[in-house]
């Protein structure tokens, strides 16, 4: 066997490493870092650790100003995944992931192995994974080749997740002309974990052993991390996407918590072979400790013969993990993976100095300093460039005409964001681990923690046309959004997780967009005290000059100290109280009725953080007395559409008697709440209206009967059958595949 496909010279005249990814600069800045030239295997290495996706070189210098602060935060960015306090030496584990790049060449099998990576950087911290929950974007349903996305897609995720025993329990599924051919695909697992307990991706003490553990490595996957970290072109570039199996990731996971049960003391670190596999995960470990390594790739499990280092180091294949264990444990730790079916061999061991170096029968055939490697990328930065129309489409007097109620909330009803997904949530079993309190459709999903009162609830949310129009604000909005989702709930927001999506980082208006948004992001989480611990950035999605929106999205989870009071999303009762709480403005831009009557959309989103934070507190202050019964946030769509949300699927209607104008019902203004309160509990809760000094009204009364009625101050007056609109929401969706 050959073990390096080139020599180093060859590889410097054929400029192989241009197809990898490495741009000329960087390739001279290696052969200046290392004093030589790179053979083959060290360009391939470069080619995964200083790509995109694992270096961060275009988004660290960003990254850093987030807000990470606060009391509840146990670790931030830098691990696998993230963790804050709940209380009673436990910890809330959660991360989230893109696996874009991948799905829209292989959607099945790239969403499936999305789910399963980040599942392995929550369990990797010591966590018990406890709940997953995903965004989707993509193009327009009338394409066929969307519509075959969309379900392999959902079935990949669904399968994978479903096998695992894991509960989907909460999630959002959009679709815009922008993402046509483009799917985004986020997935968001949460775990749970003893505080005194947790492990990082650490390989440290001199002598310690780096231990291979979970499934055999095969050729699937190579160069995966630079594949994912530059544009899609073609549809020819499967041999980049990992093949994922649930059923060896379910045993992989049940050894490791065996493992950490039995063995806590023996384990030094850990971490998931993820992007740029064996090769990321090993330099990572030990750089962090500030020692070298020495890998023997002869005592790698392979799945295909004759594999070189090259290959060995850069696969992807999943369901693996790297441990690093002190000597005596090493038999112990690997007979239960043995017994559990699994690989376990010891491949290196942790050395003095800070040489990355690797063997293959007997040869060296890397030699390379761990600094280098993990981060050794010079950063990158941008003149970013304010988009022109920004400048130039700002229709701010714009609204939407309403000749009807009726017909309006029908055109909300019936699209693609907005119409029901059942079918899509019943394809997850939300049910698995018997924790479950609230299922997908809701607000937030909500998990029970076992042997306690509390319960964590989790979310996603991100509106993308809000970040196109002004990524500042959008930003605000999409951290603010989630939050709202937690609150109402009726759990108190802890902190966040992202999946930062955008187009060709090279385009200066995609640049402005990435920096201006996470601004805005980190502008929010100050000010609603839900600090980013973990995250993910995937750049380069769609073509130079025709990008995706700019799209974050935000994974948010949230602490209900006691389960029992969990606040409905829909009505409850005949009799109940409908209050509007937050004033209502003429906010239409990038809103769904903009969208879908203009076919475009335009204008200044706006939303003020410290009038969202006094709402959210607010609404969780009135729960805590035991004043509300329902609570729903106000996002897309605007009022009416969730009102009927909230009526569907009950016996019950309401009358809607206010003071807001037919166009108001369908304003996305920021920081509303609909709010449901029992007849007996009204003044109550309208003296503590007074004494927050918050503005709330009565718009309404929920009664046992199908008819709305609609009684409004401009002199509308309309009666809707809910049951009608009931049917067109809960089918348009499915329809759209028939």
């Amino acid at each position: 066997m050959k073990l390096q496909a080139m020599t180093a010279q060859e590889v410097k005249d054929s400029k192989t490493y241009l197809e990898w990814g490495l741009s000329e600069d960087e390739y001279q800045e290696i052969t200046k870092q290392i004093g030589r030239l790179p053979n083959y295997t060290e360009t391939g290495i470069y080619s995964g650790m200083w790509s995109e996706h694992c270096s961060y070189k275009s988004s660290a210098s960003i990254l850093r100003n987030f807000y990470t602060q606060g009391d509840q935060v146990v670790q931030g960015p830098g691990e696998g995944a993230g963790t804050l306090d709940i209380g009673d030496g436990q910890g809330v584990v959660f991360k989230m992931e893109s696996h874009n790049s991948p799905s829209a060449v292989e959607p099945y099998e790239g969403a499936a192995t999305g789910v399963g990576g980040v599942v392995r950087d929550v369990f990797s911290i010591g966590a018990q994974p406890i709940a997953l929950v995903d965004s989707l974007r993509f193009g327009p349903l009338t394409d066929s080749h969307e519509q075959k996305l969309v379900s392999q897609a959902i079935k990949g995720i669904a399968d994978y997740g479903n096998i695992l025993g894991i509960p989907s329990l909460a999630g959002e599924l959009k679709f815009d002309p922008a993402y046509r051919k483009t799917p985004l695909i986020n997935a968001m697992c949460v775990g749970l974990v003893d505080v005194d307990k947790m492990h990082k991706g650490l390989a440290s003490g001199v002598g310690n052993k780096l231990l291979y553990v979970g499934a055999t490595t095969g050729r699937d996957g190579i160069h995966g991390a630079s594949f994912s970290s530059k544009e899609v072109t073609d549809e020819g570039q499967g041999s980049a996407v990992q093949a994922g199996d649930p059923h060896k990731e379910e045993v992989l996971i049940d050894a490791y918590m065996t493992m950490l049960d039995r063995y806590q003391d023996g384990i030094i670190g850990m971490q998931d072979m993820g992007a740029a596999g064996l090769v990321s995960s090993s330099s990572e470990m030990v750089e962090k400790a500030g020692l070298g390594l020495s890998l023997d790739m002869d005592q790698v499990p392979m799945r295909e013969k004759d594999m070189t280092a090259y290959e060995l180091l850069l696969s992807e294949s999943q369901e693996r993990m790297l441990l690093c264990v002190k000597p005596d444990y090493v038999e112990d730790i690997s007979q239960i993976f043995w017994q559990a079916g699994l690989e376990a061999s010891v491949i290196g061991e942790v050395t003095e100095g800070d040489r990355y170096q690797v063997f293959q029968q007997g040869e060296k055939v890397v030699d390379l300093p761990v600094k280098s490697l993990a981060s050794g990328v010079p950063e990158l930065t941008y003149e970013a460039k304010q988009p022109e129309w920004m400048a130039s489409d700002q229709d701010d007097d714009y609204k939407p005409v309403i000749s009807s109620i009726e017909e309006a909330s029908l055109s909300i009803l019936a699209s693609d964001d907005f119409s029901s997904k059942q079918s899509v949530f019943n394809q997850f079993d939300s049910l698995a681990k018997n924790q479950t309190l609230r299922q997908p459709g809701s607000d937030s999903g909500l998990v029970r923690i076992p042997n306690t009162d509390k319960a964590v609830a989790l979310t996603a949310d991100g509106n993308s046309r809000y970040v196109y129009l002004n990524p500042e604000v959008g930003g605000q909005i999409a951290v603010s959004e989630a939050a709202r989702n937690i609150v109402a709930s009726g759990a108190k927001p802890l902190g966040m997780t992202d999946g930062l999506n955008y187009g060709n980082i090279n385009n200066l208006e995609v640049y402005y967009s990435f920096e201006q948004s996470c601004l805005g992001i980190s502008q929010a989480c100050e000010v609603l005290d839900t600090p980013v611990v973990s995250g993910n950035v995937s750049l380069n999605n769609g073509p130079f000059d025709t990008p995706i929106y700019p799209s974050p999205i935000v994974g948010m989870v949230g602490l209900l100290k006691d389960y029992r009071k969990i606040l409905a999303n829909q009505f409850t009762s005949a009799g109940q109280a409908i209050y509007l709480l937050g004033e209502t403005g003429a906010d239409f831009a990038g809103s769904l009725i903009q969208k879908i009557q203009e076919d475009r959309i335009f204008g200044s989103p706006r939303i003020n953080l410290y009038q969202e934070k006094q709402n959210q507190d607010f609404v969780l202050t009135a729960n805590d007395q035991g004043l509300l019964e329902v609570s729903h946030d106000l996002s897309e769509g605007g009022l009416f559409v969730h009102l009927l949300k909230m009526a569907f699927g009950t016996d019950y209607a309401f009358d809607l008697d206010s003071d807001l104008t037919k166009e108001d019902l369908f304003s996305e203004t920021q920081s509303r709440f609909i709010l449901a309160v029992d007849a007996s509990k009204q003044a109550d809760f309208e003296a503590l209206v007074q004494e927050a000094d918050v503005k709330v009204q009565k718009i309404g009364q929920t009664k046992e009967a199908d008819q709305i009625k609609v009684n409004l101050a401009d002199g509308t007056r309309e009666e809707l059958s809910k049951k009608e609109l009931e049917i067109i929401w809960s089918q348009a969706f499915d329809q759209k595949f028939d």
